[in-house]
């Protein structure tokens, strides 16, 4: 999966958890949570839901540090098995 494609894949999972969010105007370098007005249980969700379609866990000792769309693909770029 190309980092691209991680970013389109992390959007589609955040409008599932925050479907009011405009995707296509999201600055990936910008603060997320500045961005989407999601609280922690969204955030939570959200996570879940990168999981659940993407296949990668974020951890919890991460988790808070992945406050943009693009350190969330870098992360999942990291983990995501070699094809």
């Amino acid at each position: 999966m190309t980092h691209d494609q991680l970013d389109q894949a992390l959007r589609q999972a955040l409008m599932r958890v925050a479907p009011e969010a405009d995707a296509a105007t999201l600055d990936s370098g910008r603060l997320l949570r500045r961005q989407v007005d999601i609280d922690s249980a969204d955030w939570l969700n959200f996570l879940i839901e990168i999981e659940r379609s993407i296949g990668v866990a974020v951890e919890d000792a991460q988790a808070g540090r992945l406050d943009t769309l693009a350190k969330l693909a870098d992360y999942c770029a990291a983990r995501l098995p070699a094809s």
